[in-house]
């Protein structure tokens, strides 16, 4: 693989977005929580479909963030424990390591990774079930991200509900429903019930006019 500077990352696919947040998520449009106690705290899986770093092969891998900052994001102070699978080679997890803590460049890494520590690295297995925002993101032996579409309160049917971010720096269409998600990892333990929850398509990249081979 060549130098950090000249390495490029390309990465599609699909983002499970767990946090303690109110339904839409505040940070999505001041900037700041709207938490109970204006933290950040979040359980944050991907399954990449198709992915490359240098010569790395990223596609098809899962991987997940336990991550919580004390205030908004921005403000920094947080700390983060990452979960690839046991399958995961190490020549791929130094490729996402030196993705997801900004090393290369390339939104939204190069934003988010200078406001957290890496707390610790987990192996274990993940599963993906159900569909749509009525999806389960599992890891094995850590926790879990249970979501559900939100229901009409008078009718108790599917109620709907999408965010359009045409300037969004991490996805800009998500749909939203409610989520509950615990897990514990390193010095991290999550458990929120009935908050924010977003599935979402991605595309980052550190290359804009660059394509996946």
């Amino acid at each position: 693989m060549s130098s950090a500077t000249n390495t490029q990352w390309q990465l599609q696919g699909i983002g499970y977005e767990f946090c303690n947040c109110d339904f839409g998520c505040g940070c999505n449009f001041g900037g700041f929580p709207n938490s109970k106690d204006g933290s950040c705290r979040a359980l944050v899986g991907v399954h990449i479909t198709r992915g490359r770093c240098g010569d790395v092969d990223l596609s098809d891998l899962k991987s997940a963030a336990i991550i919580e900052w004390p205030k908004a994001i921005h403000e920094g102070n947080g700390k983060a424990v990452f979960v690839v699978e046991p399958s995961t080679s190490e020549a791929q997890i130094g490729a996402l390591a030196q993705i997801f803590t900004g090393k290369l460049g390339g939104l939204p890494w190069e934003l988010l990774g200078p406001t957290f520590e890496v707390a610790g690295l987990e192996k274990a297995k993940i599963t993906i079930e159900g569909k749509g925002t009525d999806s389960v993101f599992k890891i094995d032996g850590i926790g879990e991200g249970r979501g559900s579409t939100f229901k009409n309160p008078v009718t108790g049917e599917p109620h709907s509900a999408n965010v359009d971010l045409p300037d969004g720096f991490i996805w800009k269409k998500g749909q939203c429903g409610q989520g509950s998600f615990r897990a514990k990892a390193g010095p991290l333990s999550l458990n929120f019930d009935k908050t924010n929850w977003i599935l979402y398509t991605f595309e980052w990249s550190n290359a804009a006019t660059a394509a996946i081979a």
